[in-house]
């Protein structure tokens, strides 16, 4: 379960993590106005407008705005309710005093899926897409993984520090910092997150530091220790996007990313190593989505429908193995389904292997659709696709 900023924050502090003062939750341009008058009123030179939806990018978007009078707290009001966010209406605006900064950084515990422990991740480099801090400039993303038995009595203050000073963070905030790492690994656990992330955490005039935004995922595993989460479940906030909700409809396994690769394969597993393998070749996924062990005409043609319905998606890596499945009855499906959809800008890239993967690849070059490109190997199929995205 997603949390949007505000709640963040609302979980942040009630475990000790500093956080700005406490801001408004409006759902209506005169409650906007209303919020804004008081906090400036209160003495506060300007405040922050700011949609609340459950995805990333809101800056980008226009779903975030400095006011420094009511009347513009007004016209951002009425820019960004039902403002739509990668899929995603804005219902629901926080507005809060505008903070002093004076650096931004990065701060951000997670499960760590791959060695079933937890990762503390801290970078100088904050207030933008970490991925792109860790892309072009590695150096600056410190990443330290920590052991369940390690983490029994919470992280050490010790170890907060050590990779506080391994970010190069300034010296004048690293005690600072350190602490409040130690209070932000304790919310993650007590609360049962699997992520709790802080972007920017600044710096401010007087080098104390706080988190500016949040971004927290819940495990749902978890819920029946903690009420199942009800307190966090807010009209006007959408569970999921709407394409998740379509998805969960038809019960098509899929997931919304902020890539512009769609992802298709067959099986948890290959759909991850195929999400890993687009990264690997310089690109991002848009979405996880496991068409399940068999790959009819149906299931082939709803899945691509939905993949091809997110407007970010440039290009699409369908990643099958032949098992139970063979290669010649996915190619049978993918072949269909693309009769069935009609014309579609994007291009198909397939891979198949497995049970009578030459078979299938076979018909899907005697069949010459247009849309569809074959590729022989994961690896191959991955940069095609990432290089069509990058020219769509």
């Amino acid at each position: 379960m997603d949390l949007v900023e505000f709640q963040g924050k609302q979980l942040f502090g009630r475990n000790g993590v500093p956080v700005p003062p406490e801001g408004s939750v409006c759902r209506t341009v005169d409650q906007i106005v209303a919020a804004a008058e008081q906090h400036l009123g209160d003495g506060h030179g300007a405040v922050v407008v700011k949609a609340q939806v459950k995805t990333g990018g809101r800056g980008k978007a226009g779903g975030v705005k400095l006011a420094s009078s009511v009347d513009e707290a007004r016209e951002h009001a009425e820019s960004i309710l039902g403002l739509d966010i990668k899929g995603h209406t804005v219902n629901i605006v926080y507005v809060e005093p505008a903070s002093d900064i004076a650096e931004e950084y990065y701060l951000s515990v997670m499960h760590d899926r791959v060695d079933k422990g937890h990762l503390v991740i801290c970078s100088r480099e904050g207030g933008v897409d970490i991925e792109e801090v860790n892309r072009t400039n590695p150096d600056a993303v410190v990443k330290r993984k920590l052991t369940p038995h390690e983490t029994v009595d919470g992280l050490a203050t010790d170890t907060a520090r050590e990779i506080v000073a391994e970010a190069n963070l300034p010296e004048e905030v690293r005690d600072a910092t350190a602490d409040l790492l130690v209070k932000l690994f304790a919310a993650y656990k007590a609360e049962d997150a699997t992520l709790a992330e802080i972007n920017p955490l600044i710096r401010r005039p007087d080098d104390s530091v706080i988190a500016l935004d949040s971004k927290v995922s819940l495990d749902a595993s978890a819920a029946f220790r903690h009420d199942g989460y009800t307190e966090w479940q807010i009209e006007g906030l959408e569970a999921n996007s709407p394409l998740e909700a379509e998805a969960q409809a038809k019960g098509i396994q899929y997931v919304k990313l902020d890539g512009q690769v769609g992802v298709l394969g067959n099986g948890a597993g290959l759909v991850m190593a195929t999400l890993d393998v687009v990264a690997q070749s310089g690109g991002q996924a848009a979405n996880f989505l496991d068409v399940g062990g068999g790959a009819s005409a149906d299931a082939m043609a709803q899945s691509l429908d939905l993949v091809l319905k997110d407007p970010d998606v440039k290009s699409v890596f369908i990643n099958i193995f032949g098992g139970i499945t063979r290669g010649e009855e996915v190619a049978g499906g993918i072949i269909e389904a693309t009769k069935r959809l009609g014309d579609f800008p994007q291009k198909l890239v397939v891979r198949l292997d497995g049970t009578n993967a030459d078979e299938g690849r076979r018909m899907l070059e005697e069949a010459d659709l247009p849309s569809v490109i074959p590729a022989a190997t994961m690896q191959e199929a991955a940069a095609k696709a990432v290089e069509l995205a990058g020219q769509a």
